[in-house]
């Protein structure tokens, strides 16, 4: 079923919004107008959990218990990061308003929700925030005097959180709908942030950032094999005489 946009195509500005945005504006206003919160129950569950961690680890005696469930650091064993980075999602960094955190959450989850689903939601945002984990470890083995390389005492800092997550399904919903733009804002605010301030969870971000990249990739090839294979099969039907085959 389509819906139309209400924006009219005179003026530049709204040519490129309607080119830009439209689609994405579609399929999220089709699902709130139809299913309202039901549309994103995955994301309201994030955003509750969130705040739920956010007031626990500010309590005396919930630190501890929050910091042992999701804090992952470069110092753990990677066996305790891995088990701790599926919660790891959901604490907000200490030195951040939550509210900035729990925006970002609704907004971005929200959206990726609707238009990619739960299951590819979940997925490209552990890719990235696994990506983020993974890359604190290299860059501190590496060292300080390499480009890609971190400090030691960066192995102590905890890492992103929902931020990383956050980032890169930003960049994958944006490709996924053909809003470039958009991402190539977001990845150059990105740049940005390592440039004026060259801290771990900068660099994180591009790691996620990249990880992402590689999967729209991969799905990219996949996508071009697929529809190779289909328009050989179109052709081999056609030459045997057989109508072609629909899928």
């Amino acid at each position: 079923m389509k819906v139309p946009l209400s924006l009219p195509s005179n003026g530049p500005v709204r040519r490129f919004v309607r080119r830009e945005w439209g689609p994405l504006l579609l399929a999220v206003r089709y699902a709130l107008s139809t299913q309202r919160w039901r549309a994103v129950p995955m994301t309201l569950g994030a955003v509750a959990l969130t705040s739920l961690f956010q007031v626990v680890q500010n309590q005396p005696w919930g630190f501890r218990p929050v910091q042992l469930i999701g804090s992952v650091k470069a110092e753990d064993a990677l066996w305790i990061s891995l088990l701790r980075t599926p919660l790891s999602l959901f604490v907000p960094a200490l030195d951040l308003p939550v509210w900035g955190a729990l925006a970002q959450l609704l907004l971005v989850f929200g959206v990726a929700e609707i238009c990619i689903g739960r299951r590819h939601t979940l997925l490209i945002a552990y890719a990235a925030t696994l990506a983020g984990t993974m890359y604190a470890r290299v860059g501190i083995a590496l060292g300080p005097d390499s480009v890609l390389g971190l400090p030691a005492s960066d192995a102590k800092m905890v890492d992103t959180g929902p931020s990383a997550a956050v980032v890169g399904l930003a960049v994958y919903v944006c490709w996924r709908y053909r809003a470039y733009w958009t991402a190539g804002v977001v990845v150059a605010s990105m740049v940005g942030e390592v440039l004026v301030k060259d801290n771990l969870a900068g660099k994180e971000h591009l790691a996620a950032i990249v990880a992402v990249g590689v999967l729209c990739w991969i799905t990219t090839v996949r996508q071009k094999r697929r529809r190779a294979r289909a328009g050989q099969g179109r052709r081999t039907g056609s030459l045997s005489g057989a109508p072609p085959i629909k899928s």
